[in-house]
C-alpha cells in the first residue's frame, strides 16, 4: 500500500520503537510516515466501536492519524517529525485523564 521512494529510502536511518517492538524511520519522516513505512494501516482505534483508523490527510486536518508518542496520547503523527529514541503507540479508544 505505502513504500517509499529511491531518494527517501537513501537517506539516514532512524531508529525508534514501535508497540514495543524496535522499529527503523528514515530522516525527514513524520511518525505518521514511518509507521506507515511499516506496513501499518491503522494508528489507531475509535472511541466508539474500536474501529481502526489510519492516516488520511498527512497534512494535519482529519485527526485520523492520532496516536500516542512518548506517552502523550492524542498526538497527530502527521505533524510529528520522527527522532531518535521516540516511542510510539497506536492510540486504543478515548484519551485517559493524566496521559
Amino acid at each position: 500500500m505505502f513504500r517509499r521512494l529511491p531518494e527517501a529510502e537513501a537517506r539516514p536511518a532512524i531508529p525508534f520503537t514501535f508497540e514495543g517492538q524496535p522499529a527503523e524511520g528514515r530522516q525527514g519522516d513524520s511518525v505518521a510516515a514511518a509507521v506507515l513505512a511499516l506496513g501499518q494501516a491503522a494508528c489507531r482505534e475509535t472511541p466508539v466501536g474500536n474501529t481502526p483508523r489510519g492516516p488520511y490527510c498527512l497534512m494535519g486536518v482529519c485527526f485520523d492519524c492520532l496516536m500516542e508518542i512518548d506517552g502523550v496520547a492524542n498526538r497527530q503523527a502527521c505533524m510529528v517529525p520522527l527522532a531518535p529514541g521516540m516511542v510510539v503507540a497506536r492510540q486504543r479508544g478515548k484519551r485517559q485523564p493524566g496521559r
